[in-house]
């Protein structure tokens, strides 16, 4: 009598996941990464949903001046500006916060404008400025730092002495000194125009300043990879430069810029609102965080309320976003694990 022999078909193998599935896998099991990325998204939405809370909520203009209006408080209809009964009796002293999200929740600025509905409109121009300028500093940086580091020579000594210039001023001097010429005459180089206050112009000059903290560390990594031997196998097998390069070494360097689109997008914010604070930044009748906050500077002691709610929000926005880069990195980084990371 013969057994049956039973045989079974071996299974497949499964495909491993690539390296971009596994970092979002470690990133989403990171909680502190994941919390700070919830709270940038409410900030986000709530700033994106600034036309329907003015228009359909608190039913004002942000941007017109409201000198002469009123509000209810409490059953009661007082002004939006009242005269002022300190001192002298001179100027005005304008509502503070009710707490009502149809009516000046957070109060009025000193021209009677919704502080809420202006917080919000400048959240959104803040965000857009911090992200755009890090994003553009990201892509200039990329391709002056691949080109430094691949090439070398002579346009590694020039791209290299241009970062040194950049890098020997100040940052936030330079960046008023740019701010104060071009916000009178404009940016009019070649094909590019942009006109004076516009909001083009912060994020080039934001973008501009901060191309060498991003370009070295990229130049150093490049002149690291070009002694690999995938890359001196790529050169003999006759490849291009210019293929080696998006084949080969932009696909190694691009974790890093990853990494540091949200660690930008943090100090670009900050940046912007120190140059709006400062008058050089976004201009009337656009409102950023920075702004508000120099708004509410001479009502800081009778109306702190401007001044706080506009600064916790950029404390907490650069927060967020350095929690989720910190949290990027390791996620990219293949040794995150032995260091503790997610």
């Amino acid at each position: 009598m013969t057994a049956a022999v039973e045989t079974v078909a071996p299974r497949a193998a499964r495909p491993s996941a690539g390296p971009w599935r596994q970092a979002l896998r470690r990133l989403a099991r990171n909680r502190s990464a994941m919390i700070a990325a919830a709270g940038l998204v409410l900030i986000v939405l709530a700033c994106a949903l600034a036309p329907v809370y003015a228009g359909s909520i608190a039913h004002t203009d942000p941007f017109t001046s409201n000198a002469s209006g009123t509000a209810v408080v409490n059953g009661a209809r007082v002004p939006v500006l009242a005269q002022s009964t300190e001192g002298l009796g001179l100027g005005v002293t304008p509502i503070g916060p009710t707490w009502n999200p149809g009516s000046f929740f957070l109060g009025a600025d000193n021209q009677g404008r919704d502080v809420m509905a202006r917080l919000l409109y400048g959240g959104r121009n803040s965000l857009m400025i911090g992200l755009s300028s890090a994003a553009l500093c990201c892509v200039l940086a990329t391709l002056l730092g691949v080109l430094a580091g691949y090439f070398g020579g002579w346009i590694d000594a020039v791209l290299s002495r241009f970062f040194d210039v950049i890098w020997a001023f100040p940052v936030y001097l330079l960046a008023i000194c740019l701010s104060v010429v071009l916000l009178t005459s404009g940016l009019h180089v070649g094909p590019i125009h942009i006109d004076a206050g516009s909001l083009a112009l912060p994020v080039v000059i934001i973008a501009l300043i901060y191309v060498p903290y991003v370009a070295r560390p990229l130049r150093g990594q490049v002149i690291a990879l070009r002694n690999k031997e995938f890359l001196h196998a790529a050169v003999g097998l006759g490849a291009s430069d210019l293929r080696i390069m998006r084949r080969e070494v932009l696909p190694n360097v691009l974790p890093t810029v990853v990494v540091f689109l949200p660690l930008m997008t943090a100090l670009n914010m900050l940046t912007e609102s120190a140059l709006s604070f400062l008058s050089v930044g976004v201009q009337s009748p656009d409102a950023s965080w920075g702004t508000i906050i120099n708004d509410g500077l001479a009502l800081l002691y009778t109306r702190p309320a401007i001044t706080i709610a506009a600064g916790l929000c950029v404390g907490l926005t650069a927060v967020a976003l350095n929690v989720l880069g910190d949290g990027v990195r390791d996620a990219l980084d293949p040794n995150a694990r032995l260091r503790g990371g997610a």
